[in-house]
């Protein structure tokens, strides 16, 4: 079973949607999945079309009574089974704080379901607590939506440096494997300046002994899309809201894209899908929306301003900022022409 836990500490990036769409998008693939709900606010368990508060059984119960993972799952789609979660899970982590080994939980919860799924998705919540600590506990990698904007990558260096941590003192076999760009604006120059700022960050990491070393960028990003949006209020997976819709376009290629590496193979079993896309192309969009191609395929990332001068990138916390160019001003020459026009001034006095 490989275990992936989808983590950033920062609400609203699309980790739930992440997790919902990438689940339903394997299970539809034949593959056996289950995913946890860890975030109180149960948004994967209402995503899904459970009621919270009319289940008793879920995470809380696994977290805090020693229930057994596989008594408390519930299957909610074909292949798919999901541990929910209700308001509960708010006492859990001042429930915890005098247990023993508290932060490894999950992780011994669900070594006896291991043989009985292909993927298991964790969905956390939006901090770094102690139900955070035990889903970094429990997986092998771990997979961070990111909103391709400056503002967004502020606390990127303070996650990394928190898997660091749980990576050299918890678990020795936790890697940061994906960054998934959600809310992609494919109109826009920005999302791609962040994109080539993280993968240079990624690149300087490779060959060292850090968490994230063999992380990387995944070739599919996630645009903006309203149905994606609507979906959890009706209970249901993009797939099932809007199958034809560009976020179910998206979160299938990245299903395909995942489960081949995890595979090793270059096709998936589904039958009618789209084909994975190789690492070097670029996501197209449809013929209509042709001006929606993102700016790197039409135009330079970075375009000057009125003045003439190219805008300075604002600084971000992942990368070591260079010092801009030299603003100062050039030495006054005169041109030929200039000096004539001060000669013949100089006659008529």
């Amino acid at each position: 079973m490989k275990t992936i836990a989808v983590l950033n500490q920062k609400g609203g990036v699309g980790k739930t949607t992440t997790v919902t769409n990438i689940a339903a998008a394997l299970a539809g693939f034949g593959a056996k999945v289950a995913v946890i709900d860890l975030d109180p606010q149960a948004h994967l368990t209402i995503h899904l079309g459970l009621e919270p508060q009319s289940i008793e059984s879920g995470s809380y119960r696994v977290l805090t009574q020693s229930a057994k993972f596989e008594s408390e799952i519930m299957m909610v789609r074909p292949n798919l089974w999901l541990l929910p979660a209700n308001i509960n899970l708010v006492g859990a982590e001042s429930e915890l704080v005098s247990v023993v080994g508290r932060e490894i939980i999950l992780r011994e919860a669900l070594q006896a379901s291991e043989e009985q799924f292909d993927y298991c998705l964790i969905d956390c919540a939006p901090s770094l607590g102690l139900l955070t600590l035990n889903a970094l506990a429990a997986a092998e990698e771990v997979l961070i939506p990111l909103q391709p904007h400056f503002l967004a990558l502020q606390g990127f260096g303070k996650l990394l440096q928190t898997i660091e941590l749980v990576n050299r003192r918890i678990n020795p076999d936790l890697t940061v494997k994906w960054i998934l760009l959600c809310m992609f604006d494919t109109r826009a120059s920005l999302p791609n300046e962040v994109k080539s700022d993280i993968e240079r960050f990624l690149h300087s990491a490779r060959g060292t002994n850090s968490a994230w070393a063999d992380a990387q960028v995944l070739p599919d990003f996630i645009r903006r899309n309203i149905k994606l949006a609507e979906a959890p209020s009706y209970g249901k997976t993009i797939f099932e809201y809007e199958q034809n819709c560009h976020g179910a376009e998206d979160y299938r290629k990245v299903a395909e894209y995942l489960h081949a590496q995890y595979r090793g193979s270059a096709e998936t079993p589904s039958e009618g899908q789209a084909q994975q896309q190789p690492v070097e192309t670029p996501q197209e969009a449809p013929a209509e929306q042709a001006s929606d191609m993102p700016p790197s395929e039409t135009q330079p990332a970075m375009q000057p301003d009125d003045a003439g001068e190219h805008r300075e990138k604002p600084p971000i916390e992942i990368q070591e900022i260079r010092p801009p160019a030299s603003d100062a001003p050039a030495e006054f020459t005169e041109t030929p022409t200039d000096q004539n026009q001060h000669e013949s001034d100089q006659q008529q006095y």
